[in-house]
């Protein structure tokens, strides 16, 4: 479970900015709100509120960065790494930037940071408590040579041939995790922080992205129980009472096999080219079964509304945390759901869940209007400092002089008293300006 993450000179990010799941004192909806794990007390969920703009995203995409970081290495040393620092500055477009994590793993807290600029990881550390803080390995970046060095702390037992394999696979643009990662050796201590970013830390989940496809997927490989997304849907009030998934062979039309001919990298994968040996792929269908008064009805799902597609996604990510231990990060949660829908993902999320957690970018208000529903320290907002540098923090941060117990949220937030909002201008456009 993620404790802490913070990030700095990342996209809109200037200053160091943190999000932390570590819920406070209040005993408010803890029974369904917080993890209990040891002496910590976790929460299941972020909602991040803001104006378009203000960073919201940003938070997204610099932790869905660093799993890529370790999950996928960058093969060549001449190879950028794939983000951008904060622009608006002079100073930050060249300096480095910073991402750090602190995760509980099996019982055990890490805390993981990470150096960077475009070309080379800079500088890298992991620590582990246990119960006492203690380095795991520490890293350092010779520029002129691109040379990786890498020291590992006296609790952890490493044979000197396994150093020199990491160090050796380990590119000045690799992180020491994503270097070991490319290679078949057993380090059961670096293994199990590798399985973290790998099992629990999902990636993130745009409003465009194919989540049917990838429930579907799920679903064919039983890592889904279709019987329990019918139950979910059913539950949701869409009318769903089977969901059926087709195979059909295509044949591939020869003006576009003949493309991939031509290309010759395209060639190489095997998978093109037994796509090509074939001249058919293979197309997968779901149609959804309706009850109608004892009759049944199918469409397909694209004939459905993209509310029902979109929440046949949410469906399959709902049973995973609920089944599973995992984060998933989602940008615009209420993208085409209906307020009521949008409440009921998160509730039965929050209500069935064990082990999981859910970070989300959202512009639905509804449900600040509604203390039953959540936690202070569970709500978050971005705003844009006088620099248009992001600015991160909690709802729980105000005192009581500006958010007290009788407070509606809703309103403080719709009239600017927590910002967060834009500020907009006057309705009425002049099309008509003068040149002077």
């Amino acid at each position: 479970m993620i404790i802490e993450f913070s990030v700095k000179n990342f996209g809109s990010i200037r200053d160091k900015q943190t999000i932390s799941f570590e819920a406070d004192k209040s005993t408010h909806l803890e029974e369904h709100y917080i993890i209990k794990v040891s002496k910590y007390r976790i929460l299941k969920l972020a909602l991040i509120y803001g104006a378009n703009a203000s960073g919201k995203t940003t938070i997204l995409k610099a932790l869905d960065f660093l799993r890529e970081l370790v999950l996928e290495p960058l093969k060549m040393k001449t190879d950028k790494l794939n983000f951008t620092p904060f622009l608006f500055d002079k100073e930050t477009s060249n300096e480095n930037s910073l991402l750090s994590i602190k995760f509980l793993q099996n019982g055990i807290k890490y805390y993981y940071e990470i150096e960077f600029n475009k070309n080379s990881i800079l500088k890298e550390e992991l620590f582990f408590y246990n119960p006492n803080k203690s380095l795991f390995y520490k890293r350092d970046t010779d520029i002129k040579s691109q040379y990786t060095s890498i020291k590992f702390g006296p609790k952890v037992k490493i044979d000197a041939s396994v150093l020199e394999r990491i160090q050796a696979n380990t590119l000045w643009n690799n992180t020491v995790l994503g270097g070991f990662f490319k290679i078949n050796i057993k380090f059961d201590e670096l293994r199990e922080v590798i399985e973290w970013f790998g099992n629990y830390l999902s990636p993130i989940v745009y409003s465009q992205t194919n989540l049917e496809k990838f429930v579907t997927s799920m679903i064919e490989k039983s890592k889904i129980e279709k019987t329990s997304m019918i139950s979910i849907l059913k539950n949701a009030d869409l009318h769903i009472s089977d969901i059926n998934i087709k195979k059909k062979e295509e044949v591939i039309p020869q003006e576009f096999l003949k493309l991939i001919e031509n290309d010759n990298e395209l060639e190489k994968d095997s998978k093109i080219k037994e796509i090509i040996s074939k001249g058919t792929v293979e197309r997968i269908e779901v149609e959804f079964g309706h009850n109608i008064n004892g009759n049944i009805y199918t469409l397909p799902i694209d004939s459905e509304s993209e509310g029902t597609s979109r929440f046949y996604g949410f469906a399959g990510l709902l049973l995973l945390l609920i089944n599973t231990s995992t984060i998933f990060p989602i940008d615009e949660l209420e993208t085409s759901l209906h307020p009521d829908l949008y409440q009921h993902f998160l509730l039965s999320f929050l209500v069935n869940s064990k082990q999981s957690q859910l970070i989300a970018t959202t512009h639905n208000r509804e449900i600040l209007d509604n203390k039953d529903l959540f936690r202070n320290d569970a709500i978050w907002f971005t705003r844009k400092d006088n620099n248009c540098s992001t600015e991160l923090y909690s709802l729980s941060d105000f005192d009581s002089s500006v958010v007290r117990n009788t407070t509606n949220v809703l309103n403080a937030y719709k009239s600017g008293k927590l910002s967060g909002i834009p500020n907009l201008g006057d309705y009425y456009i002049d099309l008509h300006n003068e040149k002077k």
